[in-house]
Order: C-alpha cells, then sequence, then structure tokens
C-alpha cells in the first residue's frame, strides 16, 4: 500500500480524532483506529513524541517503535504552552468527534484542555484520558509506567514464580493492554453517541485495567466470601506448564483435553501412563499437572521437534516450534497470511509494517499512510481549519507551529 494512498473505506470512515497521545499507550489506541479508517490528527509539542528517539533509526526521530504505533495519522506540531497554540487548537475541536491523551489530568487543565473546556467547544465530543491510577483514589497524582503498572497488578510477580529475582515482561503489555481498554472505551461511547447524540467523559486507568486483566483467571479463591482458597490459577502457577526439552531444542507442546492427552501418550508409546495419571478425570488430572508435565517432559527429549510436529499433528494435539523474533517474518502461517508487510515510507524508504489483523468483508481497514515526520501535516491541518495563509506563516514564523523539512520544500516550490 502506497504512503501517499489516504482514502479510507474501513469502518471508521468519517469520524476524526484529535490524538494528543504520547510514547505507545495512547498511540496504539489511535493508529488502530486510523487503521479501521479514522482520520487521526496527532498533535505534538515543537520537541515531538518521545518515541521518536526509542528503538532503532535511520532518521533522527523516526524510530521503529515511532513507526509501528503511528502510521494512517497526520502529523500537527503546535506548542500549546503558548495561547496562540492554545487558540489554534481550539478551532480544530469542533471538527472532530473524538479527543484522546494521556497526559496528568492537572497538565491537561492547565493547557485548557480538560473535558469542560473541550465539550464547550464540541458538546458531543467523546472525550477520553488514560491515566496511570483511577482518579478517584490516593495515588490518583502519581507516575505511571508499564513497569510501574506491570509491578502494581501481580503480573511481574506472576511472571517471575520460579526465578531468584522478580522479572517484568519483556514486552510493553501494560501500554498495549490498556490501548486496546482505551480503543474499546471510545468505540462504544461513538456507538452510545450515534444511537442518543450525546457525547461524554470517558476514563481508562492503567492499574485498574491490568489488574482486572490479571485477576480474569488469577482471583481464584478469592472469588468466594469468604474465600475458599488463596488466589491464582493453580494449572499456570503451579510450574507445569512449561516449553518441552526435545532431542535437538524445546517445543510448545499442550494436550488440553483428555482426548489430547491419551492420543500423546499412545503416540509416545506409553499409552498405560493415561490411566496411571488419570488423563480422563478433569480434576484428577488439573490436580497432577506438575506430574503429568514431568512425564511429558521426559518422553518429548527422545525426539527431534520436527518429529514431534509430525506426530502431533497427525494426533491433532496442540503444538508449535518455539519461533524467535528473527524467526517470526518466516512464520509459515504469518508469511501466507502476509501478516508482515512492506510499502516505501515518505522518508525512510522501503519498511516492515505488521498490517492490521482484523479483516472486516465489507469495511477493510488499511494502511494508507505512515507515521508522520514532525509536523508534516502541520500547514494541510491548519488550512483545513480555515485559518489564512498570512496565519499559518506568522505561527510558523513565531515557533509556535512547526512544519516538517518536507513541507518547507514544497512550500517554495
Amino acid at each position: 500500500m502506497r504512503t501517499q494512498q489516504s482514502q479510507s473505506h474501513g469502518p471508521l470512515d468519517g469520524i476524526r480524532v484529535l490524538d494528543l497521545t504520547a510514547v505507545v499507550l495512547g498511540p496504539f489506541a489511535t493508529q488502530i483506529m486510523g487503521d479501521f479508517g479514522a482520520d487521526v490528527i496527532k498533535v505534538e509539542s515543537p520537541h515531538g513524541d518521545l518515541m521518536r528517539s526509542n528503538g532503532v533509526s535511520i532518521h533522527p526521530g523516526m524510530s521503529s517503535i515511532f513507526l509501528a504505533v503511528n502510521r494512517n495519522k497526520r502529523g500537527l506540531c503546535l506548542d500549546l504552552s503558548k495561547p496562540e497554540g492554545a487558540a489554534v487548537l481550539k478551532r480544530i475541536v469542533p471538527s472532530c468527534d473524538v479527543f484522546m491523551h494521556n497526559m496528568r489530568i492537572d497538565a491537561i487543565e492547565r493547557l485548557g484542555f480538560g473535558y469542560e473546556a473541550v465539550a464547550h467547544l464540541k458538546p458531543d465530543i467523546v472525550y477520553c484520558v488514560a491515566t496511570g491510577f483511577d482518579q478517584d483514589g490516593p495515588d490518583a497524582k502519581k507516575p505511571a509506567f508499564d513497569d510501574i503498572v506491570q509491578a502494581a497488578c501481580g503480573l511481574a510477580a506472576i511472571a517471575s514464580i520460579g526465578r531468584a529475582e522478580p522479572a517484568y515482561v519483556p514486552t510493553l503489555i501494560a501500554d498495549k493492554t490498556t490501548g486496546l481498554a482505551m480503543l474499546n472505551a471510545v468505540l462504544a461511547a461513538l456507538l452510545h453517541r450515534a444511537r442518543k447524540g450525546a457525547g461524554q467523559y470517558i476514563e481508562v486507568p492503567m492499574l485498574e485495567t491490568m489488574a482486572a486483566f490479571v485477576l480474569a483467571e488469577h482471583l481464584g479463591g478469592l472469588t468466594f466470601e469468604p474465600p475458599t482458597s488463596p488466589p491464582g490459577y493453580a494449572r499456570l502457577l503451579e510450574g507445569g506448564r512449561k516449553p518441552a526439552p526435545t532431542k535437538d531444542g524445546h517445543i510448545a507442546l499442550l494436550p488440553y483435553t483428555a482426548e489430547h492427552w491419551r492420543a500423546f501418550f499412545e503416540a509416545a508409546g506409553r499409552a498405560d501412563l493415561a490411566a496411571e495419571l488419570a488423563t480422563d478425570d478433569r480434576a484428577k488430572r488439573n490436580s497432577r499437572i506438575r506430574e503429568l508435565y514431568a512425564n511429558l517432559a521426559q518422553i518429548t527429549v527422545s525426539r527431534t521437534t520436527a518429529e514431534w510436529m509430525e506426530i502431533c499433528t497427525v494426533a491433532d494435539v496442540p503444538a508449535t516450534p518455539i519461533y524467535g523474533l528473527t524467526e517470526l517474518p518466516e512464520h509459515p502461517q504469518l508469511k501466507a497470511t502476509q501478516l508482515i508487510k512492506t510499502f516505501p515510507h515518505q522518508t525512510e524508504g522501503e519498511i516492515r509494517y505488521l498490517r492490521p489483523s482484523a479483516k472486516f468483508s465489507v469495511t477493510p481497514a488499511a494502511v494508507r499512510r505512515g507515521a508522520p515526520t514532525l509536523g508534516e501535516h502541520s500547514t494541510e491541518v491548519l488550512r483545513e481549519a480555515r485559518l489564512s495563509g498570512e496565519e499559518i506563516a506568522d505561527l510558523i514564523e513565531r515557533g509556535i507551529v512547526k512544519q516538517s523539512m518536507r513541507q518547507k520544500e514544497e512550500a517554495k516550490v
């Protein structure tokens, strides 16, 4: 998909999003909205989104992570700390359907774009903020980042069971999961607005979102009052389930049902173990999960990963080789479905990207443009807000608006 193609046919075609989010959480949510066809205007300060510098870069300010979570957006660089910059944004707000940010509440209020101020300009606005902590709690004003939330929500603790020291999950799981929750909330509010004609204020807190995410299966005995047992899903926490060793590496092998366990033990020539370990009784099977997987590991080491994959495919037992990051582009399934694609970015050359994974039969999601350079669409967006050429030139001259070098060159032509 060529980056200059901008026409949308996605399910959110016609929705305009004013995106004041930064780093990963908010940009991940707004990018999906862009993938789904929304016109997303990414507003950045003259310093730019911090994530422009994190990851791998060819050119300064266009890092691999920024490219990965900011496609399908138009870039407006505006100094909101200046009254003139805030005044410009206020002229854009009435044309938007959604206003999203992940600043602290005090910070956005100081800029003059709290919910009440924005709703005054656009009464039916869907206004969504991602906070670190629910604003009704004692931690409301504390800073929050992925590591902090992983530690606070219990995720780091359960991911570290069996280790000498606690560790974080090595992906921005709190940011991305909360970003998905933010997206879901906005889509629900847009549906409500379409039905009732009213906008609303939405808060999506990271800690509470992630605590609910972790406890969905780990609330355990705390589900009941009084508690019947400690929290935690024993099948996951007792250490039995893990990649199994093979003759030449490891395999993820998950006999999930009684039929799976019988098929596995029969294929291994150990049908006796199915009866001995009571695999037909789900409750007994779960209570002996460590013993089951210990026996599985003793068996799998006798053959190669490829041999076990062939056996599991025939027996319909869930299994997969362990794929490293460098191997994912060659994963047969991902390659066949073209999840990883390439296109020529307007400044970064040919780049890889992950196509939208959701497939719509009537309103397909698509990548229409690459992530913007800082201020790449400033002039374009301001013209749409009916600022005159003289006003735009004056704002640029005074450093309140920044345009990209590409825009400057085009302006000269």
